[in-house]
């Protein structure tokens, strides 16, 4: 049996990869890292689901930890590689039904900030997902996606607020992710961040997204809180929480991280 989550999960890597621009965040920046200049992301994740469905509780856990390296082609051009690994695991009463770990389906990235004035800017992130995760362990496609995400950025001292309009399209090599899983789907997110110091950032995340589940007519939505530290100029550790606001939504997820900039 292939757990839910891990279905959701592998539409999450195909949507948006693992590249997100200020982590804790789902919701990217389109801020760019310039040319010449490299960035490193390092970032971990616990979620938790429980739901009861025909007298029957279902427990899932999902831990993600992912790589995540973005270089500078040209001041507005980044590209992006992402790559998770992911470990599943599903119990029904007590008893486990799938337990499976390994990498997911790597990310590959352009973000192009195609305009910038008076704190606005805009930019535009296609992507494509190559399909190296095991399908047959929930941990992937098993075909290559495609996807492009629009992001626009206000900033308004000492306020920053991110829109992501996202769309994604998946092809899936098993005849049962054929079966019940939507190959479409759109992606809308909104994040704040509050500048508390140089060193300190809060920041907030509320989103939704089409269900994949051909069975469901719920979408998935979230909110999110946590904050961002800056050790140095060129290197941060943050922290968050992300909770489900739909029975579709994963109830409960912890996320680190940690950000290199050279």
């Amino acid at each position: 049996m292939i757990s839910n989550l891990a279905k959701v999960i592998a539409i999450m890597v195909v949507m948006t990869g693992t590249a997100f621009g200020a982590h804790p965040l789902i919701t990217d920046d389109a801020g760019t890292n310039g040319k010449g200049k490299f960035q490193l992301e390092l970032t971990g994740e616990f979620a938790y689901d429980k739901e009861k469905s025909v007298g029957i509780t279902v427990k899932e856990k999902g831990y993600e930890a992912g790589v995540a390296v973005s270089a500078g082609l040209l001041d507005t051009l980044d590209i992006i590689c992402a790559a998770p690994y992911q470990w599943n695991r599903t119990k029904e009463d007590g008893t486990t039904v799938s337990d499976e770990n390994g990498i997911s389906d790597i990310g590959l990235e352009l973000k192009w900030r195609f305009f910038e004035q008076n704190g606005l800017s805009f930019a535009l992130k296609p992507g494509l997902t190559i399909p190296s995760g095991d399908e047959n362990k929930g941990l992937g496609t098993g075909r290559i996606g495609y996807g492009a995400t629009f992001i626009a950025t206000k900033e308004i001292d000492p306020f920053t607020f991110h829109l992501n309009l996202g769309y994604a399209h998946s092809e899936y090599k098993l005849d049962e992710d054929k079966d019940g899983n939507r190959k479409d789907i759109w992606h809308v997110s909104l994040a704040g961040v509050y500048k508390v110091s140089d060193d300190l950032q809060l920041v907030a995340n509320i989103g939704v997204e089409k269900n994949p589940d051909k069975e469901s007519s719920t979408d998935p939505s979230f909110a999110l809180i946590g904050l961002i530290y800056s050790i140095t100029p060129d290197l941060d550790v943050d922290l968050g929480f992300k909770a489900g606001l739909s029975g579709t939504e994963t109830d409960a997820a912890l996320l680190t991280g940690l950000t290199m900039r050279f």
